[in-house]
């Protein structure tokens, strides 16, 4: 397969291999289309979560994040803090 690459494009993967990232332009090139098709790897998962998270909110699972429902969290959370640092102090005392 031949690839036209623009002047840019060329300018960029002549740089990789004058500073010796690269030792072959085909090398910067085959680097390139390895991090494209990663990401694309990575994109085909997050859709299918989103897809998942969509239709688990669509059979009523789940909860609805809010302000109020984050503050109350927050407060559980140094509840529960509280209550571990009391009884580790009275284990050790």
């Amino acid at each position: 397969m031949k690839i036209d690459l623009t002047s840019e494009q060329q300018d960029f993967v002549r740089q990789a291999v004058a500073s010796g990232r690269f030792t072959r332009p085909e090398d910067a090139v085959q680097a390139a289309m390895d991090l494209w098709i990663e990401r694309e790897r990575r994109r085909s998962e997050i859709l299918v979560a989103v897809d998942l998270a969509k239709a688990a909110l669509d059979r009523g699972e789940g909860t609805e994040i809010t302000f109020d429902a984050m503050r109350e969290l927050a407060e559980e959370i140094k509840r529960n803090g509280r209550t571990q640092v009391s009884a580790e102090h009275l284990a050790v005392d």
